[in-house]
């Protein structure tokens, strides 16, 4: 019996590096995936208030904000329902900038990102300074969708994508990690995709 050639089964695809495992390439798509109603915000009523362990809190309207140094993020985005949209590129301030004027105090270890809804996420200081998180308001160039978050959302490409909280509206500055809506339901406390940090105990 003849033993088949490779080009009877087919080429095997390539794997992309920048897949995290169990993730896989939404291509154009970008879905739409929330815990709660879209609310409607006009941007001149939009404000984001870093306040908690400070030593000035502080609170910028929509006009305040875009006084800021602008900042850009261009790269990939993951969600734990395990799709990956690569090559994305939003516009807004990093949340360093924000945490510059707030001055956070020597016992700030973690944050609470608030949405307007009451929705909350926690995660460490650290997963948000350092270049590594912005509140963004634009995508490709346009003004960021409301089903995605706008006006106004928070940025944290590197942990899966319910950490980057749409329609954000306070960063609270706290000393102890504080599970959000998603982390009391059974969520990561962290949500790294490299590390498959879905749920508790993965």
């Amino acid at each position: 019996m003849a033993t088949p050639t490779r080009g009877f089964f087919g080429r095997r695809r390539e794997r992309d590096p920048r897949l995290p495992p169990g993730q896989y390439d939404v291509g154009n798509d970008w879905p739409v995936l929330t815990a709660e109603p879209t609310p409607r915000i006009a941007p001149e009523t939009w404000s984001i208030t870093v306040d908690g362990r400070v030593a000035q809190p502080t609170t910028w309207s929509w006009d305040d904000v875009h006084r800021l140094p602008p900042s850009e993020y261009r790269g990939d985005i993951h969600c734990v329902t395990t799709w990956s949209k690569f090559d994305t590129r939003f516009t807004g301030v990093s949340v360093d900038t924000l945490l510059e004027a707030a001055r956070p105090t020597a016992d700030a270890h973690f944050v609470v990102a608030t949405s307007k809804t009451g929705y909350t996420t926690n995660l460490p200081l650290a997963d948000v300074t350092g270049g590594t998180a912005w509140i963004v308001w634009e995508f490709d160039g346009k003004p960021l969708p409301i089903e995605h978050g706008g006006p106004v959302r928070m940025l944290v490409p590197h942990l899966y994508f319910w950490k980057s909280a749409k329609w954000i509206s306070r960063i609270t500055l706290v000393t102890r990690d504080q599970p959000g809506f998603w982390e009391q339901n059974g969520y990561h406390d962290r949500g790294d995709p490299w590390r498959q940090q879905r749920y508790q105990g993965d």
